[in-house]
Formats: C-alpha cells, sequence, structure tokens
C-alpha cells in the first residue's frame, strides 16, 4: 500500500516553525537531527492523524538560491526496500533518473528520490 508518509518544508526559522505547529496544531515532534556536514537540520512533526511534516533548514539556503523557503518534497512510503529499489529503477526507466539513493540516510530513513515532470521533488521511502 502505497501512502503519502510526509511532507518536507524548508524554514528560516526551525524553532519558530515548530513552536508554532506544535502549538497551535498540537504536533508532537522529535528529536532535533542535524548533519554537520552539510548544516541540514529538521525537526520531524506529527500530528493527530499520524500525518506528519518535515521542518527543514539549511544555513546555505536564502532567497535567490537553487532550493528555495516553502514545501521541498513530497514522501511516498513503499513498505520496503525492495519496493523503494524497484519503483526508483522503474520510474528511471521511465526516463526520470534517480537524483539521489537508494541510501539510507543519516537520520535512517531509507529513500530514493526523483523528481516528477514538473521538478517537484519526490522521495519513495520505506
Amino acid at each position: 500500500m502505497i501512502k503519502i508518509e510526509h511532507v518536507g518544508l524548508w524554514t528560516k526559522d526551525l524553532e519558530k516553525m515548530k513552536d508554532f505547529y506544535c502549538r497551535y496544531f498540537a504536533a508532537t515532534v522529535s528529536e532535533l537531527y542535524h548533519n554537520p556536514k552539510s548544516g541540514f537540520s529538521s525537526y520531524f512533526l506529527t500530528f493527530t492523524d499520524g500525518a506528519r511534516l518535515e521542518l527543514c533548514h539549511r544555513p546555505d539556503i536564502v532567497e535567490g538560491s537553487k532550493d528555495v523557503f516553502g514545501f521541498t518534497h513530497l514522501a511516498f512510503s513503499l513498505g520496503s526496500k525492495e519496493e523503494v529499489d524497484r519503483l526508483a529503477y522503474f520510474f528511471q526507466d521511465q526516463g526520470f533518473p534517480i537524483q539521489n539513493g537508494p541510501r539510507t540516510t543519516g537520520d535512517g530513513y531509507y529513500e530514493a528520490v526523483i523528481f516528477d515532470p514538473e521538478g517537484n521533488q519526490l522521495e519513495l521511502t520505506v
């Protein structure tokens, strides 16, 4: 069964955004993930229905950069590493090149990344 696993959002102020969603939408928050090599930091917020929002921050993202503030990716949960691999290579064969992965990320996700026809980033994850 394929389901949307989470939606990612680039933020200017990670703590302020975390506090907003926790306060006004009753989200529970994960521990802060930080990758010192890339400068990437994120929180996963979980809402009462199980939906999740990943708040992302990287200091090199500023107005006018390649990555922009706002929604960054849509993640689909596929249920297994094998299914991630299968679908990633299927998309590649269909003309949608794998941008990253399949791999295990620093925060423990097994994922592959592709772009949809309009360049929106899609994460295929377990």
